[in-house]
């Protein structure tokens, strides 16, 4: 009767792992496609800034801009869904992952061409430093 209950016992807490382990990696893998979709937006919304300074800057016609400005704001939406789901499901990713959203959107305020090179770059590094961040802590 011991032996019942004790293989019963092995049973439940073999189950209870399993079941763990099963969460730990759909965990996983939902921050991964998270991170995949947030580097994504990220160059996405980097890009239609780009565009959109230029234009300003270039001093192209106000209907340009205004069409550049309503593209970059879905852009700028399609940062926020996976930019939340890595600060929530890796809170030592969050600070990377939003110092890289916060560089993308500096580039709207760029002064010049050369600043707005300069933040296009500092983007760029800060989006690398999330990915180089994110490798170590899923390793």
């Amino acid at each position: 009767m011991l032996g019942g209950a004790l293989t019963g016992l092995l049973k439940i807490k073999s189950a209870r792992i399993a079941r763990n382990a099963a969460r730990a990696e759909q965990r996983e893998e939902a921050l991964r496609r998270a991170l995949g979709e947030l580097v994504a937006a990220l160059g996405d919304h980097r890009r239609a800034l780009w565009h959109r300074a230029v234009l300003r800057l270039d001093g192209v016609s106000e209907e340009a801009v205004e069409a550049a400005r309503t593209a970059s704001l879905a852009t700028r939406s399609a940062v926020t869904g996976p930019l939340v789901t890595v600060s929530v499901l890796k809170q030592s990713l969050a600070g990377p992952a939003r110092q890289a959203a916060l560089a993308a959107f500096n580039l709207r305020d760029a002064a010049d061409h050369s600043d707005l090179v300069s933040r296009r770059e500092a983007a760029i590094a800060a989006t690398d430093e999330l990915v180089a961040t994110a490798a170590r802590a899923l390793s």
